[in-house]
């Protein structure tokens, strides 16, 4: 679907991948002569992907492509997209550029290319990409402007206004609004206020739902795995790579330094991160210590550093991986991907859903047709199942799901942001989301007042 402004001089949008579901975000700017792409993801679950080859442009036809962030269903498709003959400039924050390649690198370890191939593919776009300051304004050809501004979704994070001349004294302006993160989450500042746009595109993902608070959240977590480790399991948390684990492990180091913990539990738990790509993020994300917020910033200034702890375990190795799987409880791991579509978690979760001692808490979404989205729906259930490597594992371990730790924005923090506006953009489009979240998030911004395009 496209918007089109009145005047046939000003911009038009075109939805190539995520405009009604979760994961592909993919968003085509079309103005003053130029092609510009604002993100280029992977489709994951049951959302439909558009092959390029029936986009309305080529890719060496797109001049620019932005990267609101790093998360694969919004970069995945990047290699696909130079092998196809993108040449042009990406354009993203500097903790995005950092984070860039090693995302893509594994993703693409997952595909049918040669390591020669991966190697020049990343390299490729490692010298294409260009990292860019938040809240300054830079130009690009034909007299258009961008701007990145804090998202607050995981390290990097941005949502993008451009100001596109429509006229001698006129600017069109829109506003990509990537994936908006939560106030008060560990590690990331919260996100920036956006200017007053023409056109914003607003993502959906929870625009149905409400959250818990951070303390609540805090304390469920606390109750949950009290109440998952006094049999002596295993609790196991599939979890992204990529901001998701670094802020777990950030929770369980303020958990383990309460007293309650300390006298429920005589001996240090130990805790496992088996995953060689959230070991390496995670160092990533250490090195970028000037993008934390100011808590960790001091946590660290005191000595304490906000994701590491004794008694965490890396894991990198892949026989050090195997024997873990042998390891007697109590413990917990950490181990992606985070909807269980592939991954070090899948052998964890083929021995471990059967015990009855074991635990498997989600913390991140499910997109439908994704074995974590199956595991939640018929963990409750007698006789429920899931499917791994095609092996039918029947489910006995309890499952629990902390929606208060999305990396996304809820219905009220998708409002109070876009109110947060000095004044109501001109029109609000709503993308990735599935259909009862756009349905819900769309009656809500109507009834206060905003022009939103129907669904």
């Amino acid at each position: 679907m496209s918007q089109q402004p009145s005047s046939m001089s000003q911009p038009t949008i075109i939805h190539l991948g995520g405009e009604n579901c979760v994961t592909g975000s993919c968003h085509l700017l079309r103005a003053v002569d130029l092609n510009i792409m604002v993100d280029c993801g992977a489709a994951q679950g049951n959302d439909a992907l558009l092959p390029m080859a029936d986009w309305p442009v080529s890719p060496k036809e797109i001049d620019y492509l932005f990267l609101t962030h790093a998360h694969i269903d919004h970069i995945g498709r990047l290699p696909e997209l130079i092998q196809n003959g993108f040449n042009g400039e990406i354009i993203c924050s500097h903790p995005t550029k950092a984070l860039l390649v090693p995302m893509l690198t594994d993703a693409m370890g997952f595909g049918r290319l040669e390591a020669s191939e991966i190697k020049n593919l990343a390299d490729r776009i490692d010298e294409s990409a260009w990292g860019f300051e938040y809240q300054q304004e830079f130009k690009l050809k034909r007299g258009v402007t961008f701007k990145l501004a804090r998202a607050g979704h995981i390290l990097g994070s941005a949502f993008i206004r451009f100001a596109i001349p429509v006229s001698d004294q006129q600017n069109y302006t829109v506003v990509f609004s990537g994936d908006l993160g939560n106030r008060n989450t560990p590690i990331l500042p919260d996100p920036d206020t956006p200017e007053t746009c023409d056109l914003l595109i607003l993502e959906s993902t929870y625009g149905n739902r409400l959250h818990e608070s951070r303390e609540d959240r805090i304390g469920r977590l606390f109750e949950k795995l009290s109440r998952a480790l006094a049999d002596n399991g295993k609790v196991f948390i599939p979890a992204f790579a990529l901001g998701r684990t670094q802020e777990i492990l950030f929770e369980l180091d303020r958990m383990f330094d309460k007293v309650e913990w300390r006298e429920k539990f005589k001996k240090p738990l130990p805790v496992f991160v088996d995953s060689p790509l959230g070991l390496k993020i995670t160092q990533i994300y250490s090195e970028l210590s000037q993008f934390w917020d100011a808590e960790s910033r001091q946590l660290q200034a005191a000595g304490d550093h906000p994701f590491d702890f004794d008694h965490l375990y890396s894991v990198e190795r892949f026989k050090d991986h195997k024997a873990l799987l042998d390891i007697h409880g109590p413990a917990i791991i950490i181990a992606g991907s985070g909807m269980c579509t592939g991954g070090r978690i899948i052998d964890h979760l083929k021995k471990g859903l059967a015990d009855t001692t074991s635990d498997v808490f989600f913390v991140g979404y499910q997109a439908k047709g994704t074995p974590g989205y199956d595991i939640i729906r018929y963990g409750k259930e007698p006789g429920g199942y899931v499917r791994l490597d095609d092996e039918k594992i029947f489910i006995r371990a309890n499952v629990e799901q902390l929606t208060g730790y999305s990396a996304h924005a809820d219905q009220k923090g998708l409002i109070e942001w876009v109110e947060s506006m000095p004044a109501k953009p001109a029109r609000i489009k709503l993308v990735h989301g599935d259909p009862e979240a756009q349905k819900a998030l769309h009656a809500e911004l109507i009834k206060r007042g905003h022009n939103v395009f129907p669904l």
